[in-house]
């Protein structure tokens, strides 16, 4: 059994933009929405058994109560936020597992159902879809890949350490150290990724340098470790049976009226009969 982990968030983003270069961003109100349904209707279609994708329900976090530079949904375009629920409610009428994190974040939700789904011995992969580098620190030799669908990377242990040089448990780590302008914290100045990675490999975790080598930029250091490192403890399903595509709901022709995709229905349905057989 091969467990899939889609990033929500980052589909709706990359569908939303895409279209917006595609039609001088005359695109429709729903758009990306039908885009990421069709993003995981090609994965069923591939052969996808069990899937579940994490949403940010909204754009903020325990995070931003620790650190007041943490991203917010300050800037997001509105009619890109607007699709946030009518996606979180299509996914749901078309059979797939929704995660959409208000306390936590959709990234904390991968990693929790990557941690719950590894310890079913039934599951042979978990793969987490998405670029984000986050994420990484998720992966577990070729048991738990990341895959970026953009660059058509799949990324395992060997390939984190080749990207970042460093095993993905000390990812956090690296991240606190270098920073992360996407999630808005800067990191510890003079310090860049080869520096980061030379530390690591040398001292082992941030708790472990010895105490001149940061001087009073070790809290600070550790605050930005906490804002990196997934939460993997939400409570997100019991079972991987779960996350097992059975087909679309009875509310699924009635969702894809109102998202105007009315050959999403058909296409859908046909790949339910397919599963069936």
């Amino acid at each position: 059994m091969i467990v899939h982990l889609v990033d929500g968030t980052y589909e709706l983003f990359r569908h939303f933009y895409g279209l917006r270069r595609l039609t001088d961003g005359k695109e429709r109100g729903f758009g990306a929405v039908v885009g990421v349904l069709n993003t995981v209707l090609q994965m069923i279609g591939e052969g996808a058994t069990h899937l579940g994708v994490a949403t940010d329900h909204v754009i903020e976090s325990f995070r931003n109560e620790l650190w007041s530079g943490y991203k917010t949904g300050a800037g997001i375009d509105p009619a890109l936020l607007a699709q946030f629920e009518p996606l979180e409610d299509a996914l749901r009428a078309m059979g797939i597992p929704v995660w959409a994190m208000i306390e936590l974040e959709a990234d904390d939700a991968l990693a929790s159902a990557a941690t719950i789904a590894s310890q079913d011995s039934r599951v042979e992969k978990i793969c987490i879809w998405t670029p984000d580098k986050d994420l990484s620190q998720c992966v577990r030799q070729d048991r738990i890949v990341q895959i970026d669908r953009r660059s058509k990377v799949i990324r395992d242990a060997d390939g984190v350490r080749a990207k970042f040089g460093v095993n993905p448990e000390l990812i956090p780590d690296y991240l606190a150290l270098v920073g992360d302008a996407a999630d808005g914290y800067p990191g510890i100045a003079g310090i860049g990724p080869k520096g980061a990675a030379a530390l690591l490999t040398r001292y082992g975790a941030i708790e472990q340098f010895p105490s001149q080598e940061l001087g009073e930029r070790q809290r600070l250091a550790l605050l930005f470790k906490e804002l990196a490192a997934l939460r993997t403890d939400a409570k997100l399903f019991a079972d991987v049976n779960e996350l097992e595509w059975r087909g679309p709901t009875a509310e699924f022709p009635a969702v894809c009226q109102r998202l105007d995709a009315p050959d999403l229905f058909a296409r859908v349905t046909r790949a339910a009969q397919v599963r069936a057989r």
